[in-house]
């Protein structure tokens, strides 16, 4: 844990992302299971989502690791990104992924369809690592949380992460204590989807995390002046965080750090490596 301050605000950062540089994060804990998962029970991993992914290029390491084969299903790739790829998109290619298009708008109807007809030997995984294979690998975060705390004597404590899927974010609140809150902001979508989210990952489950969204929904990696201001400061304070994730969870963070029980331990769950891309986003637009 890092102790840090911003805007004169002193908090803790679980540094997540300095666990392994292939597995992003968060990502390492969504793949635990996998990661101890024999090499030869599968032949083929298959997934789905945005082509500059961590989970994405995750999955690609994991896949190279184990010998597997690795499709990854996308909506229809940018022409300019095609003829020279970057960011995560160009390493996990690299790795060994194929690559596979399909119509934007027949793009979830064709994944339940390969969802549907997987068989034996071949590993589905979710947009984002969505799934109950990640409960073990975020239970060994949040006893490494249970152990800092007690190691410092702390009565209470608050737990800030991203939420895309919200699937860290739920499996923590499962198995941390009561007396440590998590608190989590929407990245992708909004409160009611994360809801809809955590019900399929735990249905009836009571204790769930407590959500930030006072700013509102914002298209996902869609360039933003004032998320870009909120990194280059995190960044000048000592922490070089992702431009995806924690920019928004930071400002609301920020805006509700005095109504927030102290300490406060931000999870840094990784993702760095598509800052890269989404960079060169904000340069095409003019805004850096």
């Amino acid at each position: 844990m890092d102790s840090f301050t911003i805007d004169g605000k002193p908090l803790y950062v679980k540094r997540d992302d300095l666990i392994d540089p292939r597995y992003s994060g968060n990502k390492l804990r969504k793949l635990y299971t996998l990661l101890q998962t024999p090499s030869n029970r599968y032949d083929t991993i298959v997934s789905y989502g945005g082509i500059q992914s961590n989970a994405m290029l995750s999955i690609a390491y994991l896949a190279k690791a184990k010998g597997w084969r690795f499709e990854y299903w996308c909506k229809k790739i940018p022409a300019w990104l095609k003829k020279g790829p970057v960011g995560n998109y160009k390493t996990a290619l690299q790795l060994g992924m194929i690559i596979r298009e399909t119509d934007n708008q027949a793009f979830y109807e064709k994944i339940e369809s390969l969802h549907q007809n997987i068989n034996d030997r071949t590993l589905f995984v979710p947009q984002g690592g969505a799934d109950p294979l990640a409960e073990e690998g975020v239970k060994v975060a949040a006893m490494e949380i249970v152990s800092w705390v007690q190691t410092r004597g702390l009565k209470e404590l608050t737990v800030v992460t991203p939420s895309g899927t919200g699937t860290t974010a739920l499996y923590l609140r499962k198995h941390l204590p009561a007396t440590i809150d998590v608190v989590t902001v929407p990245v992708i979508a909004d409160a009611k989807a994360l809801k809809m989210q955590w019900s399929k990952l735990l249905p009836h489950h009571e204790s769930l995390p407590r959500i930030l969204d006072s700013i509102g929904p914002w298209p996902f990696a869609k360039p933003n002046p004032t998320f870009y201001e909120i990194w280059k400061k995190l960044r000048e304070a000592g922490i070089v965080f992702d431009l995806l994730y924690a920019p928004k969870t930071w400002l609301e963070l920020l805006r509700a750090y005095d109504r927030l029980q102290s300490p406060i331990l931000y999870l840094h769950s990784g993702g760095v490596s598509g800052n890269a891309s989404q960079i060169e986003k904000y340069r095409y637009r003019g805004l850096i």
